[in-house]
């Protein structure tokens, strides 16, 4: 969620902090902050907004010379966005950022302040630098201050500490958010995730969970439960193109129109002509399996219901789908015959996460599908499959969701081949099927254009909705979370044979229906619901290949073959459509309001 940076150097400190926090916005703030140790000194700059408020106060700030320092941008869990719930938080003589929630904060809080504390801020991350002091205050000695404060916190976190007592020294920890560390000669650097380093540091070492220490004079010192402990740095990339937007208006547009490339990068050696050939599962991966489950969160969790009809149909094995916000509480019935599936863009997701755990502790096999290699849930699982999605930016996933529903399918196709449920002539033609989804992805100027020209009459009304059937039910609730969250207009996803059992009640001419009206798929039956809503004077937006007379408008589809083709073609319309809705509203495409790239809190 928030973005964390550090940097202990010679380098002009303001603007490598400032950079990076930059290349972090995609997370999500809405404060920020940098902090510095100079001539043994604690100086901060903090401001509320866009990072652009930052520069302006930093303008004639200058900070040469060797030094330390911290920044933050921060996403309010506790207390308003202000400044002074801004991070970093100070004590008498030290600074602390901090993503993630800890979660005996209130405990700790009450103890410090029967002790005299005097909090400034509301937050939890507070509670850290009090405990530090009120530490060192007993030993003397600042690493096992440190040491003795993570010991006391409870929650996830991953944290930077810096102090007057030490003012050539970083502390840093993780516990369940994600925290690096990146190297350059005798220069050091911590971010939130790899992205913001490219092109600063060239090798990186990625922290478990458990792991904290210090870094000083160019080295670092890194412990866990058992002690000091060595560990293998490894090179980064240095490739920093495909984070930027390449002439288009927004992040959302690029990664919209990258996906026919991505979808071809996900099928590499994985979809071959006649055979599914997954390297990352070895030949024992699913013996003793007879049911899986997936958890997933919002996007992720729409390509898993997808996926439910895949497995089930095609590789005939029951696959349940849980919410991992839910499945956390509801005292699951875990066997250890079920593969447990995590799927997560970021591989931070707090609560996919600890549904993972959850999972691992009853014994199950896990497999997560992701797209960041060495991220949190990769590292918990048992064996993962990478989306090859590239960094995405937007905060409204769109390759993220269009890759994970083709690694789910590559997945059904592949566990269908091992358990000899599907016959050569049928696994011939879906892979057909999936050698032509990138044709269906490509985004025609045509098609562009028209929906922007469409888009002005979507504006206003009482809402959307979006239906669809089978595989097409979850676009449905993809399509209207993507208008969602990004055009901030009330949209419902609902399965087409619903609308008589309540939902039609709301039909009239100001309500909007998005139809995914599917070829090879129910085209009567959702034809029939369709004309229902049409009755009722709701304006219909027909997405098909066949021409629908009673549209209001209506978007022809071209490939028309299979299921999944059509699926995919539809995805990038109901994108499309959501995307130019929210330009011609106004809106920050990339950045909208109350929303974050990766959730690292509960």
């Amino acid at each position: 969620m928030c973005g964390i940076v550090g940097y202990i150097g010679r380098k002009e400190k303001k603007e490598i902090l400032i950079d990076v926090l930059q290349k972090l916005e995609y997370r999500g703030y809405d404060s920020e902050v940098i902090a510095t140790i100079e001539s043994k000194k604690l100086k901060n700059y903090k401001a509320i907004g866009k990072l652009a408020n930052l520069r302006e106060k930093t303008k004639s700030y200058q900070s040469d010379g060797f030094g330390i320092s911290i920044g933050h941008t921060r996403w309010a869990t506790h207390g308003k966005p202000t400044e002074l719930n801004a991070h970093p938080h100070l004590g008498s003589y030290s600074y602390v950022v901090h993503n993630g929630i800890i979660e005996n904060y209130q405990e700790l809080k009450s103890s410090l302040q029967s002790d005299g504390v005097k909090f400034l801020s509301q937050t939890d991350t507070e509670t850290i630098v009090h405990i530090f002091e009120r530490e060192y205050d007993k030993s003397g000695n600042p690493f096992d201050a440190f040491s003795d404060t993570i010991e006391i916190l409870e929650g996830a976190y991953a944290t930077l500490l810096i102090s007057e007592i030490s003012p050539d020294t970083i502390f840093f920890a993780k516990h369940g958010s994600p925290l690096l560390i990146g190297f350059d000669k005798d220069e050091v650097y911590f971010a939130s995730s790899d992205t913001p380093v490219i092109g600063k540091a060239t090798e990186v070492y990625y922290l478990e969970d458990g792991e904290y220490g210090y870094t000083k004079d160019g080295k670092v010192h890194l412990f866990d439960a058992n002690g000091e402990k060595s560990f293998n740095k490894q090179a980064l990339t240095a490739d920093k193109v495909s984070a930027q937007k390449d002439g288009y208006r927004f992040f959302m547009e690029k990664e919209i129109y990258e996906q026919s490339r991505v979808m071809s990068e996900t099928m590499m050696g994985r979809v071959l002509d006649n055979t599914i050939a997954l390297d990352e599962l070895d030949d024992s991966f699913l013996d003793g399996i007879t049911s899986i489950k997936i958890c997933a969160c919002g996007t992720s969790y729409h390509s898993a219901l997808t996926s439910a009809y895949l497995f089930e149909r095609i590789s005939k094995i029951r696959c349940d789908i849980e919410i991992a916000s839910e499945f956390r509480y509801k005292e699951p019935l875990l066997t250890p015959d079920t593969l447990f599936i995590t799927i997560s863009q970021s591989g931070e997701t707090a609560d996919t996460l600890e549904a993972l755990k959850m999972a691992k502790r009853a014994g199950l096999k896990s497999l997560s599908i992701c797209n960041v290699d060495n991220s949190s849930i990769v590292r918990e699982s048992d064996s993962a499959i990478l989306t090859r999605a590239g960094i995405e930016k937007g905060v409204a996933s769109t390759k993220a969701f269009a890759t994970q529903t083709m690694v789910l399918w590559i997945l059904s196709l592949y566990i269908a081949q091992e358990r000899k449920t599907i016959s050569k002539d049928k696994l011939k033609s879906e892979i057909t099927a999936m050698l032509h989804t990138p044709k269906s992805l490509i985004v025609t100027e045509t098609l562009h254009s028209k929906l922007h020209r469409l888009s002005k009459r979507y504006l206003h009304g009482h809402g959307f909705f979006f239906i669809g059937r089978d595989i097409f039910f979850p676009l449905a609730l993809e399509g209207a979370l993507k208008l969602k969250e990004i055009s901030y207009l009330h949209a419902e996803g609902y399965p087409a044979g619903e609308m008589k059992h309540g939902p039609i009640a709301l039909a009239d001419s100001e309500l909007f229906t998005i139809a995914l009206m599917p070829k090879t798929m129910h085209y009567e039956k959702i034809k029939s619901n369709v004309e229902e809503l049409s009755a009722r004077d709701t304006t219909i937006l027909a997405i098909s290949s066949l021409p629908f007379e009673l549209a209001d408008d209506f978007i022809q589809t071209k490939y028309d073959s299979h299921p999944m083709l059509e699926f995919f073609e539809m995805m990038v319309v109901t994108q499309l459509l959501a995307l130019e809705i929210s330009v011609r509203l106004g809106n920050d495409v990339d950045m909208p309001r109350n929303l974050a790239k990766s959730v690292t809190v509960e």
